[in-house]
């Protein structure tokens, strides 16, 4: 059975995909009964979480990831990480000329979690939807 999903940048509807029920809840996102979006415990602790622009495409759908409360990551923000989707510190070679920087997070109790890796996300580190915008499929990411 399909079901229509809309699909939200922010606020503002990006645009409306048909999908499989079994595929609903692969991402999380703020629209009708989307899974909550998770939240970085130590968002308060860095400035990381402020730059302005996003990495590379990464690959165009999330990264599913099972962590742990009270352990520290580090999501590559760049886009070029070799361990994606958390860094391995490939945006400190002086050759790429990388201006991101990972972002450090926490989650607030164990458990399965979307990471993002398209890297354009509105809430960093985690997946909101916005693989699906036609913009990130148009790239040339996996």
């Amino acid at each position: 059975m399909n079901k229509i999903v809309n699909v939200f940048l922010g606020r503002v509807a990006c645009y409306t995909v048909r999908t499989s029920q079994l595929c609903v809840g692969r991402f999380y996102g703020t629209a009708g009964n989307d899974p909550k979006i998770p939240k970085n415990v130590i968002e308060h602790l860095n400035t990381a979480q402020e730059q302005q622009t996003n990495g590379v495409v990464y690959d165009k759908k999330p990264f599913r990831m099972e962590l742990e409360e009270g352990k520290r990551y580090s999501w590559c923000l760049c886009g070029r990480s070799k361990g994606q989707p958390l860094c391995d510190g490939t945006h400190k070679l002086v050759q790429y000329k990388i201006t991101q920087r990972p972002i450090r997070f926490q989650v607030e109790k164990s458990g399965t979690y979307w990471l993002c890796n398209c890297k354009q996300t509105k809430n960093r580190p985690f997946c909101d939807g916005t693989h699906k915008c036609e913009e990130v499929q148009k790239t040339a990411g996996k």
